[in-house]
């Protein structure tokens, strides 16, 4: 990964993912707020150039844009201030290709002008996030799409190293030694989850693996082992998909959180 350079100060990032559905349908995933909630965070979108977009990664912790370009279902632009009330403003743009056999290319730019290298470590940082979450937006199209999604995020604190609570984390879950494709389900005294390990191993500064489940509903989980400084920010995120996901969330959203807080400090 590396940032690109260009003689006018643009510097960017980009990264693309090929995903099953029409232009139509992956839009709606990618430029709706029902859409992006279902594979990413809770997002409110204004479909129209313009309008803010939205983006709740925890209390307080909220990432607002606003549309510079409404292109339905080819593309769109927006601009936001998130790497810092003195930073450059950052540009993101989301381009849908259509290709032969069903499939669309998805591709995320992130670019801003500068004149120093001061802000690439952040644009990395951006881009090492996107191949995550683009996993995620995959098995949501390829299984769930169009269906109508709740979601639940954990998040706790732990001290380095990254290793030790991830090691607490995906041991608490059943899932020590575990490898891809292997039918899973959690031990007992753990809120009950089953499906199928999609991936497990290791990104930048994170450590990641990714569930498809068919139990207490269909629906995915993420559990990211994410190193900042000398902190570790373990993460547990749920989507699950269709009629009952709203009441099994009500349900058992508490008995997560209970889980998560009994094995790592609260996230401030």
């Amino acid at each position: 990964m590396s940032v690109k350079k260009e003689a006018s100060g643009r510097r960017s990032v980009q990264v693309e993912v090929e995903v099953p559905g029409t232009p139509e349908e992956v839009w709606q995933a990618i430029a709706t707020g029902p859409g992006v909630s279902s594979w990413f965070v809770p997002t409110e979108v204004e479909q129209r150039e313009g309008g803010a977009v939205v983006s709740h990664f925890g209390p307080g912790m909220d990432a607002i844009a606003t549309a510079t370009a409404w292109d339905p279902p080819r593309r769109f632009a927006a601009e936001s201030q998130d790497l810092g009330p003195s930073a450059p403003l950052l540009a993101t743009q989301w381009i849908v290709e259509a290709r032969w056999g069903g499939v669309c290319v998805v591709r995320v730019v992130h670019s801003l002008f500068a004149s120093s290298d001061d802000w690439d470590d952040q644009l990395e940082s951006i881009e090492s996030g996107w191949p995550t979450f683009f996993r995620i937006l995959r098995l949501y199209l390829t299984h769930f799409r169009g269906q109508p999604c709740s979601t639940v995020q954990l998040v706790g604190v732990a001290p380095e190293p990254g290793s030790k609570a991830w090691e607490t984390l995906i041991g608490s879950l059943g899932l020590a030694g575990a490898t891809m494709g292997q039918r899973w389900n959690t031990p007992a005294g753990v809120p009950p989850l089953a499906g199928f390990i999609e991936q497990i191993g290791e990104g930048k500064n994170h450590l990641h693996a990714l569930l498809r489940l068919d139990e207490p509903i269909p629906g995915i989980a993420s559990l990211i082992a994410n190193t900042v400084g000398d902190k570790v920010y373990p993460q547990v995120s749920f989507y699950l998909y269709g009629d009952r996901a709203a009441s099994v969330v009500a349900r058992d959203e508490p008995l997560w959180h209970a889980w998560m807080n009994d094995r790592f400090r609260a996230a401030d």
